[in-house]
């Protein structure tokens, strides 16, 4: 039977062990960050691309009304 006490005394601590799990643990802590931080700048390219394609598609519709204006004014003359 044991005796009394704390059961650090009598019960072998495996620093090696435990180094690595808190080792893993981090590691996990990181790759979680780093996820969270891949689906952030996912969603700022996505929201980038729909604003440049919408800056292309004007600047054709710019091109395209000054093409039909033209196409208009030579005709009217």
């Amino acid at each position: 039977m044991r005796e009394a006490g704390s059961r650090f005394l009598y019960e072998s601590f495996d620093a090696a062990a435990a180094r690595i799990e808190a080792n893993e643990r981090v590691s996990e802590e990181r790759w979680n960050g780093l996820e969270y931080r891949l689906v952030q700048i996912e969603g700022t390219l996505d929201r980038l691309e729909r604003r440049i394609w919408l800056g292309v598609y004007g600047v054709a519709a710019f091109l395209l009304t000054q093409g039909a204006e033209a196409l208009v004014n030579t005709a009217m003359r």
